[in-house]
């Protein structure tokens, strides 16, 4: 197993820390490991910590009253997630669960916000992170509550090209039915599209391959909602 603070060096949260501040999150961090579909926290559990992958995958969920459920955000090695119920105080707005076998270090809150009272390059990280989590909250909401399908699974391809640096191609590592509960629809009607799509050559589906055929079409259909 990999040491804690080689780990550390891993997250880019923790990146610029001195080697002193870096020990001094080793010394509070406590390493967890979860087998694939374990509940990390339910919605309304007390945020009493948060956590960094640093193996696996980890799906922010919320279950309406029917059971149907609504992922919100998934996350992979290097991220951290939890971490905004945690300063405020109060409980987690969300479930957390994995869809891999995963490997965690958890963060207790009272530790680490003596740490980040202490240490400005940590503040400074955490207040990066936390306006990088509203931009990305509120690209969101505007997705679902505005856009088609179409347009939410168009701007979805673009956003993961940009993540995984890669110009015309992109790799989906969550499952169809996974990603079909990201978009806030269902599994049939995200097959569709992707059929639709493929017909249209904007994408070229393979497996969990996806290539961007006309990458400034996808663009267009992001943003306005049709190809001009």
């Amino acid at each position: 197993m990999q040491p804690i603070p080689d780990i550390l060096s891993t997250i880019p949260f923790f990146n610029g820390l001195s080697p002193e501040e870096t020990e001094a999150v080793r010394r509070i961090s406590v390493n967890i490991s979860f087998q694939r579909g374990e509940i990390i926290f339910s919605d309304g559990d007390t945020a009493d910590g948060f956590y960094a992958i640093t193996e696996g995958k980890v799906k922010i969920f919320k279950l309406s009253s029917e059971g149907k459920e609504q992922i919100l955000h998934i996350f992979g090695p290097g991220e951290l997630f939890g971490e905004v119920p945690m300063f405020s105080g109060k409980s987690f707005p969300a479930a957390a669960q994995t869809i891999a076998k995963s490997r965690l270090l958890f963060f207790p809150r009272r530790e680490f916000v003596e740490l980040i009272t202490a240490n400005p390059s940590l503040a400074l990280n955490m207040l990066a992170l936390l306006s990088m989590r509203l931009r990305y909250f509120t690209v969101q909401i505007e997705n679902l509550s505005l856009k088609e399908v179409p347009e939410r699974l168009a701007a979805y391809l673009i956003y993961l090209a940009e993540e995984q640096d890669r110009e015309n191609a992109v790799e989906l590592h969550i499952s169809k039915g996974q990603l079909a509960s990201l978009l806030g629809t269902i599994p049939e009607t995200l097959s569709r599209i992707f059929a639709k799509m493929s017909g249209e050559d904007l994408i070229r589906v393979e497996g969990r391959s996806i290539t961007l055929l006309d990458r400034e079409r996808l663009k267009e259909l992001a943003e306005f909602g049709r190809q001009r």
